[in-house]
């Protein structure tokens, strides 16, 4: 468990790093990670995603009104997923848009081709 803290740290961190090259865009990692660290529990366990995760994803799908900003929201889950590691469900990851009722142009995975969506 205080692996998994850490590398959520860690990835947490690198994104943070990642956002300061994107600068133009109105999203960027750390913007992503807060919007989506509510939805660790159901990305790990499944069920239900609380209130406080759909409202991020929610917010999150909100701010990326442009291509830019929509690879840029892409870029930062995949790296998220990637910091987590195993104590992410790629399954739950994919579904948790729909579990929120929040349509994205893409599928949450970390073979998602970022660079494909407009």
């Amino acid at each position: 468990m205080a692996s998994l803290k850490v590398a959520f740290v860690v990835a947490v961190l690198y994104m943070v790093v990642v956002s300061a090259h994107m600068a133009h865009a109105r999203i960027n990692c750390g913007r992503v990670a807060v919007a989506v660290s509510p939805c660790l529990g159901y990305l790990r366990r499944g069920g239900r995603p609380q209130a406080r995760c759909c409202n991020g994803v929610r917010n999150l799908h909100a701010l990326a009104k442009t291509t830019v900003d929509r690879r840029t929201a892409c870029n930062c889950l995949k790296t998220f997923a990637r910091g987590l590691g195993r104590g992410v469900n790629a399954n739950n990851a994919a579904a948790l848009p729909r579990k929120c009722r929040v349509n994205i142009p893409y599928k949450i995975s970390i073979s998602t081709n970022c660079n494909t969506i407009r």
